[in-house]
């Protein structure tokens, strides 16, 4: 067989007849964006592809088969602090589905669309509102220009009742190394009626496989929505002590699971709150943040050690019960939950403009800002300013027009997130973070920690690593303190919902039964490894000892 640079100079020319010049781009400029990450990952690739619809997928899966080119397909390329638009490893074609952007299907009467992977947040909040559909999407904090499908496959999670995004899937499409197009649940029969509301179908239930693996390209998936609420009520709780925490998440975990709470309750450090409203302070030349500078801030700010921020959802009557009961659950521990609606927000605005630019005013203003950013997220609307706190370490400190188009990656961000997966109990979240905060210190970064009750019984942690990336020994801190963090939560059996490019090769350090069957499952779908190779596809750790 001819060498991998003449295979891919093949290649390139059959995908620059079946896709078009213009969609076909090897030029140094573009190839040096998509490297760029927040996670200083060195995985250039060796072209970009930018497929329009099913079909050109399709065609470019066979004539990646036919010269054995690796491809890394992406959504949108937007999977800051974990990726970003990088491919696991150097020389991958990466396959760019942003211009997929349809919306295939909406159906208002049993309320869910089906769309493409280049759909983002923005996209289909403003279609569901320019076409007065009574459903709300679920929002992460990333913005408006991230893919709702590619956070879907790495398994990530809203604010809403339907946070939990995978849950609410029903039927994918996808594409088979061999170019072969697989619909998942009844997708597969044309006249199945059911195949946007039951997603089971017949046989085994196979649409797993294709989260968080490189076992083929998702071109469409059903996506079910969240009926718009009669009430909203937005609460926020200040727990005044470090340690007090964990007496909160036990107070509120049977609230979660009697459903009371019905949506994704973030619970939130001191720094991370910070970090949403402000940058490191410059003339700070010291990291991390001395502990009395950290404490003024704070006290200026009216910020306490731990926040707790949710949603409830339903009539007028089920949001005042759940409001009795989240004031009966937190009452004996002296806690006092704030309640915000539309009319609060409202007179609190007011009142922000005629303190005008008093020091009360500016505070007022302030909060008044991000109640509506909350209550826009409750309700499907996305907003980018959640992404502050990628920009903590950042020279420069926030662009001049955040947090329009903001993008870490291309603003140069240093930004790594690490996301154990731990029992909603207080004593666990105590036992996190006694293991990180230790890690942060030696290593000096501010430890920005969120823990949010994805599900009934789980808390999923976000831990982050923000740093100077124009820094070269602070970069190499950044990347010190992750990886002995990541080590730590494995062995203390803290494992994470979702990893790094850069953690992807140590998921296996005993050579499983679990991973044994995912290679198999690999080499039945893909015998030549030609999509995302690598990607959740570690090497055995028991071939590796053996060859030791």
């Amino acid at each position: 067989m001819s060498s991998v640079p003449e295979r891919l100079a093949a290649a390139l020319a059959e995908w620059r007849v079946v896709l078009g010049d213009a969609q076909v781009r090897s030029d140094p400029a573009t190839l040096d964006a998509y490297a760029s990450s927040t996670a200083l990952w060195p995985a250039r690739p060796s072209a970009i592809l930018l497929p329009q619809n099913r079909g050109q997928v399709v065609d470019v899966v066979r004539v990646a088969a036919r010269y054995r080119t690796a491809l890394y397909p992406l959504s949108t390329g937007r999977n800051w602090g974990y990726g970003d638009a990088c491919a696991v490893l150097p020389g991958q074609v990466i396959v760019d589905l942003s211009g997929m952007r349809g919306i295939l299907e909406a159906n208002a009467e049993l309320g869910y669309v089906v769309i493409e992977p280049g759909v983002t947040q923005g996209q289909l909040s403003q279609f569901l509102a320019e076409h007065h559909f009574p459903y709300w999407l679920d929002c992460t904090g990333a913005g408006p220009d991230t893919s709702l499908v590619g956070n879907i496959l790495e398994r990530g999670f809203g604010h809403s009742p339907y946070g939990n995004r995978v849950q609410h899937v029903c039927g994918m499409e996808v594409v088979l190394a061999d170019g072969d197009v697989v619909g998942t649940g009844y997708t597969h029969y044309p006249d199945a009626r059911a195949a946007r509301v039951f997603p089971y179908g017949l046989g085994p239930w196979i649409d797993g496989l294709f989260t968080q693996s490189s076992l083929g390209i998702v071109t469409s998936l059903g996506l079910w929505l969240m009926p718009q609420s009669a009430a909203l009520s937005h609460f926020l709780c200040n727990v005044p002590s470090q340690d007090g925490v964990a007496a909160v998440v036990d107070a509120l975990r049977p609230l979660r699971m009697d459903g009371t709470l019905r949506s994704v309750i973030h619970i939130g450090n001191d720094l991370r709150v910070l970090s949403g409203g402000m940058t490191y302070p410059r003339d700070i030349v010291t990291r991390p943040l001395p502990e009395q500078t950290r404490v003024a801030l704070c006290q200026a700010a009216g910020i306490a050690a731990w926040t707790v921020s949710g949603a409830l959802y339903g009539s007028t009557r089920q949001v005042a019960a759940a409001r009795h009961a989240l004031r009966q659950a937190l009452a004996p521990l002296k806690l006092a939950p704030r309640f915000i609606d539309e009319r609060q927000l409202a007179l609190a605005g007011t009142m922000a403009r005629l303190l005008g630019t008093t020091a009360a005013g500016r505070k007022l203003a302030a909060r008044v800002a991000l109640g509506r950013s909350l209550f826009n997220m409750n309700r499907g609307r996305p907003d980018g300013r959640f992404l502050a706190g990628a920009y903590w370490r950042r020279q420069g400190g926030l662009p001049p027009d955040f947090p329009a188009g903001a993008d870490p990656a291309r603003d140069n961000c240093g930004l790594l997130w690490l996301s154990p997966v731990l029992p909603m109990r207080g004593a666990d979240l105590q036992a996190v973070m006694a293991l990180a905060a230790p890690l942060y210190v030696r290593h000096g970064f501010d430890l920005f920690a969120t823990f949010s009750m994805i599900t009934e019984r789980a808390l999923g942690g976000v831990l982050t690593v923000a740093y100077d990336k124009a820094d070269a020994r602070e970069s190499a801190d950044a990347q010190a303190c992750y990886h002995a963090l990541f080590d730590t939560l494995m062995v203390a059996g803290y494992l994470p919902y979702r990893v790094g490019l850069q953690s992807m090769a140590a998921l296996d350090p005993a050579g499983d039964g679990f991973w044994r069957t995912v290679r198999r499952i690999k080499v039945a779908l893909d015998p030549h490894g030609l999509i995302a190779p690598g990607r959740y596809q570690p090497p055995s750790g028991a071939n590796r000892q053996s060859a030791s």
